[in-house]
């Protein structure tokens, strides 16, 4: 892997992005909207608000990249510029890393737009230093950039890709602890449930945020985390020789 080559084809997808406003409004403005629909919902409901903060973080980081990641993704499949990549010097994984931080300074800046809003526009109350709160939402972040390459490579257009959005996180969503804690869940589902990187992306970002925990006290679920990202971008590399 070329450090070089890696870096030129992240400072490409940046300038790319810069002049796609459709998916600059989908990263930055949907989540935004979203996120004030929720809050203004519990104005006269704080404290649940408050509860249900972390999660709503949570899935708004990995769901919003997700769509971006993927979209994008598939976009430069379809042009056929991964294809010519793939027949230069290039490595792959020169080029998934070098995706992956284009995509990733991006959803960073989301990231740290809709922690902002929530925190100063929805005034919730938390626990914990915002400084890691960030960091623990970027390496989610980091997650579902890698997610997204990889399950853009099964799809042939933008539609497909929305198709894949019930069968990746509608099961994320019930079974991370969202609606009901896991140990209460039946075995079954408890089991699938540890499967899933939002369940420990809430499990952390509720340990820092509703207990005030810090960072060494989650390096389990930030392991875990990691451990996602780097299957998945393992996964993509192989999905992408196939392709």
């Amino acid at each position: 892997m070329s450090p070089d080559r890696t870096i030129a084809i992240a400072n490409r997808i940046i300038q790319q992005m810069v002049r796609d406003r459709r998916s600059l409004a989908l990263l930055f403005i949907a989540p935004l909207v979203v996120m004030a629909l929720v809050g203004f919902t519990f104005t006269d409901k704080r404290e649940v608000l408050d509860r249900v903060a972390p999660a709503l973080l949570a899935v708004f980081a990995l769901f919003f990249t997700f769509v971006f990641t993927g979209v994008s993704f598939l976009r430069e499949r379809s042009q056929g510029t991964l294809e010519r990549l793939m027949t230069t010097p290039v490595g792959r994984w020169d080029i998934l890393i070098g995706y992956l931080m284009g995509f990733l300074l991006f959803a960073t800046i989301q990231t740290v737009v809709v922690l902002i809003f929530t925190v100063t526009a929805l005034q919730i109350n938390y626990q914990g230093d915002l400084w890691q709160i960030f960091i623990l939402l970027s390496i989610l972040t980091i997650v579902s950039v890698s997610l997204g390459i990889f399950i853009s490579t099964f799809a042939n257009n933008e539609f497909q890709v929305v198709q894949f959005i019930p069968m990746v996180f509608a099961p994320q969503v019930f079974l991370s602890g969202i609606f009901l804690p896991i140990e209460e869940m039946p075995g079954y589902l408890e089991a699938i449930a540890r499967f899933l990187p939002l369940t420990y992306a809430v499990e952390a970002l509720q340990d820092i945020m509703l207990r005030g925990e810090s960072l060494g006290s989650v390096t389990t679920e930030i392991g875990i985390l990691t451990g996602f990202a780097a299957a998945l971008l393992t996964l993509a590399a192989i999905t992408v020789r196939r392709t």
